[in-house]
């Protein structure tokens, strides 16, 4: 048996990974897969392993830069209702890897349960989230887990504890697992204060960032005490642009598809911006995004 080819493992052929992030680029993942449940993904993994395939996860697509030539690997997306689901307990909810944050925050608001609003506007997934520990304005959504179920590249299962799980300011050590789900831990508070800081983070949002055409949102972490977008339009960088892509006019931390852009567009942008602040300021900038090229 041909396990690339076997749709009762949720192969997908043919997937164009432009079709899958919010930048709008990248060309075919060499297997992609959508698994029904937790076996079936534990099938995949094993499998690949065994085939020596590198194995990639694909939340919302919302932080990719994908290689126009494809990618060389299994690309999972956890999208089924196996991993979608929720489960409220009094202050704690279990929520699954691929469910939206948009989904946890109105569903955590319509209990009137605070602490994870912070995270509105992020067009990511749980999962997503979690290894990267998401968030805005000081708070990310660390402060609010519990513990992360994960499934290692072995199929196997674990639960590791927040104290275990390495957040630090958007990165964790998440990313060596997979995760299925995690627990998290909010606070009662009025359901009309939550929702007028919803309203509020939305707004700020809508004002400082360029949403007007596709993009992965911050390309570069924040250096300490100071900002990637502050840094990059001091070096007079905004509105610069290599074949379709460009640097937003808005916010500089902001890399825009203007249409058809490619990989190699945005990252020149990205070597532009690093050499320039390197040089203007001494600071190095590191991604924020994941680049699969």
């Amino acid at each position: 048996m041909n396990w690339r080819k076997d749709l009762n493992l949720g192969i997908k052929p043919n997937q164009l990974l432009k079709d899958k992030t919010t930048f709008r680029i990248g060309g075919k993942a060499e297997v992609f897969a959508c698994p029904k449940d937790e076996e079936i993904l534990r099938k995949l993994v094993i499998f690949a392993r065994k085939d020596k395939l590198p194995v990639f996860i694909l939340g919302a697509g919302s932080n990719i830069l994908a290689a126009d030539s494809g990618l060389k690997g299994l690309v999972i997306r956890l999208s089924s209702s196996a991993f979608t689901g929720f489960k409220f307990d009094g202050n704690l909810v279990r929520v699954g890897c691929g469910l939206m944050l948009t989904r946890l925050i109105q569903e955590a608001r319509r209990r009137s349960l605070s602490g994870v609003e912070r995270l509105t506007g992020i067009p990511g997934t749980v999962g997503g989230a979690m290894v990267m520990n998401a968030g805005a304005w000081g708070k990310s959504i660390a402060d609010s887990v519990k513990e992360v179920t994960v499934m290692d590249y072995n199929g196997r299962i674990l639960v590791i504890r927040k104290d275990n799980a390495g957040f630090v300011y958007r990165n964790s050590k998440l990313g060596k697992y997979i995760v299925l789900e995690a627990v998290l831990s909010l606070v009662k508070k009025d359901k009309r204060k939550i929702a007028g800081a919803v309203k509020k983070i939305l707004a700020q949002r809508h004002q400082s960032q360029d949403n007007t055409l596709p993009n992965a949102g911050c390309i570069f972490k924040n250096p300490a005490k100071d900002s990637a977008g502050r840094l990059i339009d001091a070096c007079g960088l905004k509105g610069r642009r290599a074949g379709r892509a460009v640097i937003s006019k808005k916010h500089a931390n902001f890399i825009l598809n203007l249409g058809s852009a490619k990989s190699r567009d945005v990252l020149k942008l990205m070597e532009l911006a690093r050499r320039s602040v390197r040089n203007k300021f001494k600071v190095v900038l590191e991604p924020e995004i994941k680049i699969w090229c």
